[in-house]
């Protein structure tokens, strides 16, 4: 569309829908567990893919007894801090689309259940923080992904309107944060829930990916 995209603004999931980082995130599991000696030791990939998404505690919560989740949670940080820009890659069709609605002249944001420190680091390691208003993430606020306050807060960062807004996500948690935030809520199909779980779960509009997606936009 010559007119440019349909929002004003943009606010993008970070994992699964902008960058992949499942291979150091299993990898951080692998090393926790090992670390605690619990049996087994080592979760399957797609056991930690269906875990996440709703913050790191929830999601290691699932691995590992209460007793011992502050003891998880020590062992994991530390080493993701030392370890995490190791493995991670933006998804195909991330960084054109980014580019190109930026120079559109469009607010563009990420909203994260990851922390935000490690949501910021990880932004900037891949150059997306200049094309980016805001990162927010897990521990900037004391509200999570579906939670309309954190959708909330990030807009009013953002200096952007629920009803201007497109959030694009690939999980359950980001279609709920749209609905219950009043923004529009689009999906790729890059991360942790298949096109059918995601329009299932009541995504305004499901993509194979980004370059689809960014061709709904007609850019």
């Amino acid at each position: 569309m010559s007119s440019g995209p349909p929002f004003r603004a943009y606010l993008f999931d970070l994992d699964g829908t902008l960058i992949d980082h499942f291979a150091a995130i299993h990898r951080s599991y692998a090393h926790t567990l090992t670390a605690l000696g619990l049996a087994p030791p080592v979760p399957t990939p797609a056991q930690v893919r269906a875990a996440v998404g709703g913050g790191l505690e929830n999601a290691i919560a699932k691995f590992v007894p209460a007793a011992r989740l502050e003891e998880a949670l020590a062992i994991y940080r530390e080493y993701w801090d030392r370890t995490m820009l190791d493995d991670v890659v933006l998804l195909p069709g991330a960084a054109e689309l980014l580019a190109k609605l930026h120079a559109r002249g469009t607010i563009l944001g990420v909203i994260s259940n990851k922390v935000g420190p490690s949501s910021r680091q990880i932004c900037a390691h891949l150059g997306l923080t200049p094309l980016l208003r805001v990162v927010v993430g897990a521990k900037d606020t004391p509200w999570l992904k579906p939670q309309p306050e954190f959708t909330a807060h990030v807009l009013g960062l953002m200096g952007a309107t629920a009803e201007g807004t497109l959030l694009v996500g690939d999980s359950p948690y980001d279609i709920q944060a749209a609905r219950q935030g009043g923004l529009t809520g689009w999906c790729v199909a890059t991360g942790t829930h298949t096109a059918a779980e995601l329009r299932a779960a009541g995504a305004d509009a499901v993509f194979a990916d980004l370059p689809g997606l960014q061709a709904a936009l007609g850019l």
